[in-house]
């Protein structure tokens, strides 16, 4: 069993965040001890989907309503594994988005650099688009589809 400090610093959570998701019922089991928040593994396991959850862009109060599905047993199976499913294409997008940007990031500090290099941009705007070299062309490719 862990206490809500012991938890706080484990997950690097706020105290108040965790006071927060209890109130908000996403402990439905938390046992207390005197009015004190005893933690369980079960609680553990829940805040890492519950953390999960919140970094895959979900809201609270859906992260509250597929606590609730928890509780239904199999009945709610096929709802959960399509939340989960949404959410790591959503996930997948953003990671996909994300490269993009990375892409361009690179495919600007190689342009830069060249142009320094070079004291202008006229052999770049020679490549451009589509004669680049294999690996800045792939960053450039990317960074603008």
């Amino acid at each position: 069993m862990y206490t809500i400090g012991q938890i706080s610093e484990m997950f690097s959570i706020p105290v108040s965040t965790i006071r927060y998701y209890d109130k908000e019922g996403l402990f439905p089991d938390l046992e207390r001890q005197s009015g004190i928040r005893k933690f369980s593994e079960r609680e553990v396991e829940a805040l890492r989907v519950i953390e999960c959850l919140k970094a895959s862009g979900l809201e609270i109060r859906d992260i509250k309503r597929f606590m609730e599905w928890t509780t239904e047993g199999s009945a709610s199976y096929e709802r959960r594994k399509q939340l989960f499913e949404t959410r790591k294409e959503a996930v997948e997008e953003e990671i996909n988005q994300l490269q993009r940007t990375l892409d361009m990031l690179k495919f600007k500090c190689w342009y830069y650099e060249t142009a320094i290099a070079d004291g202008n941009e006229d052999r770049i705007y020679e490549m451009l688009p589509d004669r680049l070299p294999p690996d800045i062309q792939k960053l450039y490719d990317n960074a603008h589809h």
